[in-house]
């Protein structure tokens, strides 16, 4: 799988927040306000190849050893997508998309999911 890092800034596209690099870890991929990502990416993280540029809502979070990931589902064309959380993720933000979660995600449930 193709991983190219990218540290950049960007404006969300769902609450307008002026987002920043994290200081230290991976490369961020979504707000850390309202957790929406964008849907720029086709084959691999930071490849930047997509053509649907839609939303990305957070719709669920799941556990994977002592991290968290974001399970997102883009508004446009549907694709389903996990990413990390950050250590500045928004914690009410976060619990709100856990209790919001209908159905559950479990591990089952990965075949369908780009990483």
């Amino acid at each position: 799988m193709i991983f190219i890092p990218r540290q950049e800034s960007f404006q969300c596209g769902h609450c307008g927040a002026d987002v920043q690099p994290l200081k230290k870890g991976s490369c961020r991929n979504h707000c850390p306000q309202c957790l929406y990502s964008k849907h720029v990416d086709e084959v691999g993280p930071g490849d930047r190849a997509s053509i649907c540029h839609g939303l990305m809502e957070p719709i669920g979070i799941e556990q994977k050893g002592q991290e968290f990931m974001i399970c997102h589902r883009c508004t446009t064309c549907g694709i389903l997508r996990r990413n990390k959380s950050a250590p500045d993720d928004d914690g009410d933000t976060m619990i709100r998309v856990m209790q919001e979660q209908t159905g559950g995600i479990t591990t089952s449930d990965h075949r369908s999911w780009g990483s």
